[in-house]
């Protein structure tokens, strides 16, 4: 099979090594990597500000295709890394040739792993379905699929975009069979332009994987929430060679934990049990001895009594309860 043009962002080797190095170093000291107390080991040969937020973000994670090449797992994690997104498939007959190996070492790593499939709009998602199906496993300590759509404008056979309503078919159709196989709720992973040309406003109790590389995500997408962010494609991880994806996700180690576990919706944010308690306020301390009631409106204002003065009905009252008064 002759090699398909692949659009993922993790495929483009960036040049200028040195300018780039100047730049990071520039930028570290002007504070735009805040994340490099919480991932001191991880870097970024081409960062910029506008991402600052997902910097700050305690989970982050890779994701990786055969772009990688040989990757040391155990350096990965011993960098930090929560999580990982797994190229397996594209279309309905490429198989990532580093899928079977990435996704065997980095679960010996102690990586949560997730797998991804690539959406190629000149196949049936009947073909795509059975494709992923054969090779995507249904580890149950898996993390949930993603489903990649994006244009494939720089692929040679299959370049053109399809009508909105014939993408958000095949998309429907595809999210439910990645659930039917592994159980569970997939992610959409997608860019600026395909987001503004098929997603606003679908698919809403999915969780989403935005890209944005150089600005706030509510500066790109028509969105109210996200689930991951890819903020760089020119990450720097131990255990890789050279330029990778590196993603943060949106909430607490609480709610990823959940996540994982299938207590927690991140999609449609709701908790199916183990919710975290509401903190709720402490009752106020009852009067002192010697105060009344609050006036109501129009009422007279309350009276303080004198030190040492106790009303003898109120003595009466508390003797009789507590004994703790002594009777005249």
């Amino acid at each position: 099979m002759a090699p398909r043009a692949e659009t993922r962002p993790e495929a483009r080797r960036m040049t200028g090594a040195t300018g780039r190095l100047a730049i990071c170093v520039l930028l570290g000291l002007l504070g735009a990597q805040p994340a490099l107390a919480l991932y001191p080991k991880k870097g970024d040969s081409d960062p910029h500000a506008g991402v600052r937020d997902a910097r700050r973000r305690v989970i982050q994670g890779i994701d990786v295709s055969r772009w990688q090449d040989d990757i040391d797992w155990r350096k990965v994690k011993d960098a930090g890394t929560r999580f990982a997104f797994i190229k397996a498939t594209e279309g309905g007959d490429h198989l990532d040739p580093m899928f079977r190996k990435n996704w065997a070492e980095a679960k010996a790593a102690g990586v949560p792993r997730g797998a991804y499939h690539f959406v190629y709009w000149c196949r049936p998602a009947k073909d795509q379905i059975r494709w992923f199906k054969r090779h995507i496993p249904r580890d149950p300590d898996a993390l949930p699929p993603v489903l990649d759509v994006e244009w494939n404008g720089e692929s040679a056979r299959c370049g053109k975009k399809i009508p909105r309503d014939k993408a958000l078919a095949k998309i429907r159709e595809m999210l439910r069979g990645l659930q039917e196989h592994t159980g569970k709720k997939p992610i959409i992973y997608t860019d600026i332009t395909f987001h503004e040309d098929v997603l606003e406003g679908e698919f809403n109790d999915h969780p989403y994987w935005l890209r944005s590389t150089a600005a706030p995500l509510h500066h790109r997408y028509e969105r109210k929430q996200w689930e991951f962010w890819q903020f760089t494609t020119t990450g720097r991880v131990p255990g890789i060679g050279g330029d990778v994806d590196r993603n943060a996700f949106f909430g607490t180690e609480q709610e990823f934990a959940a996540w994982r576990e299938g207590r927690y919706d991140i999609g449609a944010r709701k908790w199916r049990g183990g919710e975290p308690r509401v903190a709720t306020m402490p009752k106020p301390p009852a009067s002192p001895a010697g105060l009344r009631t609050p006036r109501a409106a129009g009422a007279a204002p309350p009276k303080v009594l004198p030190p040492g003065r106790i009303p003898r009905s109120a003595q009466l009252r508390d003797s009789a309860t507590t004994g703790s008064i002594a009777r005249d």
